[in-house]
């Protein structure tokens, strides 16, 4: 069975207004005059009756798709970075626009193909999102258009939403800091060529300066580094095993991701090792699987869903100032670190 649409009118009706006056309480807008009962009335009529507004009929008034085209390289598919994603749709649907995503795999010609396809829908601005924040060549669009980089950076466009991974390499330091750790620390999956690199990351560089820098304000020197191309739980595995048999002074690891503390744990157990207890370990991403390990890990968190939220309000705001803007990577301490200072930890 096909319900009738309700129409503005029909709510003007329900409330007692004029329809121009309804559509002026629904649509927020600004310097009207109606009490505030008045305007509980009219949303309490639109509720009841189930009311939707033309988005069709806006967009011609407007001059306004209401529409947010996302591109991306491999953000949708991956689970790693679906938060960029579901922050920028939560964001988006809070000021009545909807996203439409697209994906190019990474893959050049279908990236001008999808950046192509939401131009031609009208879109009211471009959010260009990569799963690894590293530099790219922007995507070539009319004069005029409305871009905002996420997790990315670039020559050609001048504003870029990332994670502030200088603070959080120096937050993940101050966790072991004041748990009492001045010696004995070491670093596992140290990447110099994405350090060198921007085209491989735009932000590892800036995550060990913030390691590095504040060793150095606490007097801290690491008691040994590893070094790894790749961060996957094998790597972690492998390295702190090495680690581990090469000293028996090792009371601290700084992790560079939260996989490679996957296999960091494992190493650790097979020593004979308490994580928490024995050694204390910090990372960085909060993956999800994080929390549930045992003993959950302590991680500076990726904040992609916020990252998500500030491109669309950059993108739809009054912000038009070039440069990047970098949004707080959380410190969520678990129960990894022992705590020198009172010897306690993980039980």
């Amino acid at each position: 069975m096909v319900a009738k649409r309700t129409t503005l009118a029909d709510v003007a009706r329900a409330a007692g207004l004029s329809p121009t006056s309804a559509s002026q309480i629904l649509n927020g807008k600004p310097n009207t005059r109606f009490s505030d009962d008045t305007r509980k009335r009219v949303r309490e009529a639109a509720s009841t009756l189930n009311y939707r507004p033309n988005v069709g009929a806006r967009a011609l008034r407007t001059d306004r798709s209401l529409t947010i085209g996302f591109v991306s390289d491999v953000v949708a598919t991956t689970r790693f970075a679906s938060g960029l994603i579901r922050g920028a749709v939560e964001a988006a649907q809070e000021v009545g626009h909807v996203v439409l995503v697209v994906e190019s795999g990474g893959d050049p010609a279908r990236e001008g193909e999808a950046v192509a396809a939401v131009l031609d829908r009208q879109v009211d601005g471009i959010v260009f999102a990569t799963m690894q924040a590293r530099k790219i060549k922007a995507p070539v669009v009319p004069e005029g258009t409305r871009v905002v980089l996420l997790n990315a950076i670039s020559a050609e466009t001048s504003r870029a939403v990332l994670p502030d991974e200088e603070a959080g390499g120096r937050s993940a330091v101050d966790l072991l800091a004041q748990a009492g750790h001045r010696d004995g620390i070491a670093l596992i999956g140290r990447n110099v060529l994405s350090e060198k690199f921007p085209t491989r990351s735009a932000t590892i560089a800036r995550r060990m300066q913030g390691i590095t820098s504040r060793l150095d304000e606490f007097g801290i020197s690491l008691a040994a580094e590893k070094a790894s191309d790749e961060w996957e739980p094998d790597d972690g595995y492998r390295l702190t095993k090495e680690l581990l048999a090469e000293s028996g002074d090792i009371r601290a690891l700084i992790c560079m991701n939260d996989r490679l503390s996957f296999g960091a744990y494992r190493a650790c157990l097979e020593r004979g090792l308490t994580v928490g207890r024995d050694i204390s370990i910090v990372s960085f991403d909060d993956d999800e699987i994080a929390s549930y390990l045992r003993p959950s890990l302590s991680t500076i968190a990726l904040p992609y869903q916020a990252m998500g939220r500030r491109a669309i309000s950059l993108l739809l705001g009054d912000e038009t100032e070039p440069g990047e803007y970098l949004v707080p990577m959380p410190a969520i301490e678990r129960e990894s670190i022992l705590d020198l200072r009172t010897n306690s930890g993980w039980v």
